[in-house]
């Protein structure tokens, strides 16, 4: 195990079970912000809102798929469910049934989060316990080794800036890491989760992952990018009744303002470009 991991874990809950794991080797394939056109872009996922907080009323068994003793109603497989969102969209449908990815049955699609996140916490070798036996939450980094294990991507790269963000959406949707404070679980009417001004005062509940899927909105002020007017959408995995029908958003001064503890993420194949 790499003995240079910056490692930074959250207590896991139902619903928030990411950790923030950075490797300064895999952060050397970040994507610098060359001065492209930075323009709103939308990327939509091909499978239904998934929900990984009422596992058994969907139908969700994982006694039989895991061998345990009972079913589990709740995980906190946010990764497993983020890049599954993810994976929606950077495979074709014929590439998804190939990987057993079932567009089209959302009880089927979380049963793949739920082995993409047991496969994520096998890669997150930082720690010792992996579920099943243990619910411990799992980090970007991980369920990105996780789908390059099983031959979905070849490759991912990272951002750290505002404006690296905004250039990987240009491309395609990335993995979102970052703490969850208690104001972002009650987002108003539009799925925004930092409507409250003071959302920064509320606890933090812990760790999570979502897939960006877009940026609705790029502000600029003469040539210079304006964070608080400039849009992201994500796709959540807590049901289609959680803010935007499933969606959620927030300004990208938002992201700025967790960044220390934020990590961005694009899972690519090679017909996109050469890592």
């Amino acid at each position: 195990m790499p003995t240079d991991l910056t490692i930074r874990t959250y207590e896991t809950a139902p619903g928030l079970g990411r950790h923030q794991v950075l490797d300064p080797r895999s952060l050397a394939y970040r994507r610098p912000y060359d001065g492209q056109p930075l323009r709103a872009t939308a990327w939509e996922p091909r499978l239904p809102v998934l929900d990984q907080r009422n596992l058994i009323a969907q139908g969700v068994h994982t006694a039989d798929a895991y061998g345990l003793e009972s079913d589990t109603d709740a995980l906190a497989s946010c990764t497993g469910n983020a890049a599954t969102a993810l994976l929606s969209i950077l495979l074709t449908p014929e590439q998804a049934h190939a990987a057993a990815l079932n567009l089209a049955d959302a009880a089927m699609a979380q049963h793949y989060a739920i082995g993409l996140y047991a496969d994520a916490t096998a890669c997150d070798q930082w720690s010792q316990y992996t579920w099943p036996t243990q619910d411990v939450g799992s980090s970007g980094l991980g369920v990105a080794k996780a789908m390059r294990n099983r031959g979905l991507i070849d490759q991912y790269g990272h951002a750290t800036t505002a404006e690296e963000l905004c250039a990987l959406l240009q491309t395609g949707p990335v993995l979102l890491g970052m703490p969850w404070h208690a104001a972002f679980s009650d987002p108003d009417p539009d799925g925004f989760i930092d409507a409250d001004p003071a959302w920064a005062d509320s606890p933090l509940e812990g760790g999570h992952e979502v897939c960006v899927t877009a940026i609705e909105a790029v502000a600029f002020d003469d040539g210079t990018l304006m964070p608080e007017h400039s849009i992201l959408r994500f796709r959540q995995s807590w049901g289609s009744a959680w803010g935007d029908h499933g969606d959620g958003r927030l300004r990208l001064s938002t992201y700025l303002a967790l960044r220390d503890q934020a990590d961005v993420i694009q899972p690519r194949i090679d017909s996109w470009s050469t890592r």
